[in-house]
């Protein structure tokens, strides 16, 4: 692998990384519940699964999980009531609409980080993503090193990707910090979290 196949690598990964899904809601969700060191854990959570996954994927794991279909189908069901879980906790936030504020504690910090890595590594869509995206970019003598350093890639993108996000939403965190504003950004990412679920529960 040349360095001009690397920069086509990082290039297409950025590409699919913008695509808004789960994990960005999720970070919208926590960086307007949390504040930006709630948004930052989360990110942090959801770099964490992507370097689990990617690694997995390059030591050959995730293909065994896959060809396992109980097992892949087990992930996929969990995978999908946790999004669904979460997306229910948003809504039932915007539907109250009491924001108080309050100091994001260490206990709360841990709870972000896990829903990040949790709602990322139940993702079996991750799983797939890797596996069908890493021997595009490898040929048959490359070596393990390689493998790694795409899956590496992958999560390091993830996670500053997300910190982007976190970072936007706190230069206009008084804008989105408004009870009307608030109720309707959770009432959406809650809806695209539980869609996000339902897709992923019902998906061939």
């Amino acid at each position: 692998m040349n360095w001009g196949t690397y920069g086509t690598y990082v290039l297409f990964v950025v590409l699919v990384l913008i695509v808004p899904g789960p994990d960005t809601a999720l970070v919208l969700k926590n960086s307007l519940a949390g504040g930006r060191r709630g948004g930052v854990l989360t990110a942090l959570g959801i770099g964490s699964g992507n370097l689990v996954q990617g690694l997995a994927a390059a030591l050959g794991l995730s293909a065994v999980i896959i060809r396992a279909e109980p097992v892949f189908v087990t992930l996929k069901w969990a995978g999908a009531a946790y999004l669904g879980y979460l997306g229910a906790k948003a809504l039932v936030a915007a539907w109250r609409g009491n924001y108080r504020v309050k100091t994001e504690t260490k206990a709360h910090g841990g709870r972000r980080w896990r829903e990040g890595f949790l709602g990322n590594l139940t993702n079996p869509k991750v799983l797939v993503f890797y596996l069908s995206m890493l021997p595009q970019f490898l040929s048959p003598d490359s070596t393990i090193a390689e493998a790694l350093l795409l899956a590496v890639t992958v999560g390091v993108l993830a996670t500053l990707w997300q910190l982007v996000i976190v970072a936007g939403v706190h230069r206009i965190r008084a804008w989105l910090g408004r009870r009307r504003v608030r109720r309707t950004l959770d009432g959406v990412t809650g809806t695209a979290l539980v869609g996000f679920g339902a897709a992923l529960a019902f998906e061939g």
